[in-house]
């Protein structure tokens, strides 16, 4: 009975971590980026609309794409502790989120404050002007909380999707992020 109880409990484990669990989501690992047109809400360049793959050259980026009624507090952890992470150990590497919402004026708007409450350094935060589910190419998965694109220049290394995200997932992403140059 102690053996098949344990059989379950393990079961159960797996589940939730099944449910947490990454998908495939954003362009493809190794692929070239097409263009990224957004509105930026903070920072140097608030209040203007920036193609940040041409911003960017050949700066290693964080993408991420936040559908923006999932945006979550154990989300906003994962994005300060990243933020924070990249700001002690790697000052070559930007976090750009972009937020996928219906109402583009009122994301405007929402942005900056989120930005006042999570002070980040390393974080800019934009909205995507276009349909909710992004950029075309860039293959946002709409069932995925969160859209993490890692890119190294103009081309991903990592691209993935997830159900559900936190701080706890950061020391994953960090080892994933690109070599120093």
């Amino acid at each position: 009975m102690k053996c098949f109880l344990f059989v379950v409990v393990l079961s159960l484990v797996a589940l939730i971590n099944v449910a947490r669990a990454e998908l495939v989501s954003g362009p493809g690992a190794e692929k070239k980026l097409d263009a990224l047109k957004v509105f930026v809400a903070t920072g140097d360049q608030a209040s203007r609309e920036v193609e940040f793959i041409a911003e960017r050259k050949e700066k290693p980026t964080v993408y991420v794409f936040v559908p923006a009624e999932k945006f979550s507090r154990p989300m906003a952890r994962f994005i300060k502790t990243l933020d924070e992470k990249l700001n002690s150990d790697r000052m070559d590497i930007d976090i750009i989120v972009v937020w996928l919402a219906d109402d583009v004026a009122k994301t405007k708007e929402r942005l900056p404050r989120v930005q006042e409450s999570l002070k980040l350094n390393r974080t800019t935060w934009c909205v995507y002007p276009g349909e909710k589910t992004g950029p075309n190419t860039w293959g946002i998965n709409p069932d995925a909380d969160l859209t993490l694109v890692i890119a190294n220049g103009p081309k991903t290394t990592v691209s993935r999707g997830y159900h559900s995200i936190n701080e706890t997932d950061t020391p994953k992403v960090f080892a994933e992020l690109p070599a120093k140059k």
